[in-house]
């Protein structure tokens, strides 16, 4: 595992994780769908969509494309909900330097390019126009076709 890479979950973060999808289905949505984990329903890719439009970060490294979410230690909850419904990607953290104490999840390689990118593609609607022409540009400069 590379230095700073999380094995696995905290069980507080897994209890929070927990207390949300009961809170959900409580409240109706297992009318949307009862989602299992790495399958995710419409409200969890949307919810993936706001994420990354407002914090995510998508670009490469030169030879690949990566989308990269970093956050603050105290979102760890939310990163751990990325894990269980996007297992694709990956988890690392935390990070503790320069005075900062930051997670990053990142989506790279077969996973990025043959699930993510065209779950992103086929919703570029629900985006802002400055995030939907970032992974637009992301998506020209190395070659992926996200048509959903």
């Amino acid at each position: 595992m590379a230095d700073g890479e999380t094995a696995g979950n905290s069980s507080e973060a897994r209890r929070e994780v927990e207390k949300g999808s009961e809170a959900r289905r409580e409240a109706g949505a297992d009318e949307v769908g009862d989602q299992q984990p790495g399958h995710p329903g419409e409200f969890e890719i949307g919810f993936l969509l706001g994420i990354l439009a407002g914090e995510g970060h998508f670009g490469g490294d030169g030879r690949q494309p990566e989308v990269t979410l970093r956050m603050h230690t105290r979102h760890e909850t939310l990163f751990r909900w990325l894990q269980t419904n996007f297992p694709g990607g990956r988890l690392y953290g935390p990070y503790h330097h320069g005075g900062r104490s930051y997670y990053q999840w990142m989506a790279r390689g077969q996973y990025l390019r043959q699930e993510l990118a065209p779950l992103i593609g086929a919703r570029l609607q629900d985006l802002d126009s400055y995030a939907a022409e970032r992974f637009r540009k992301m998506c020209r400069d190395y070659g992926i076709d996200a048509r959903g």
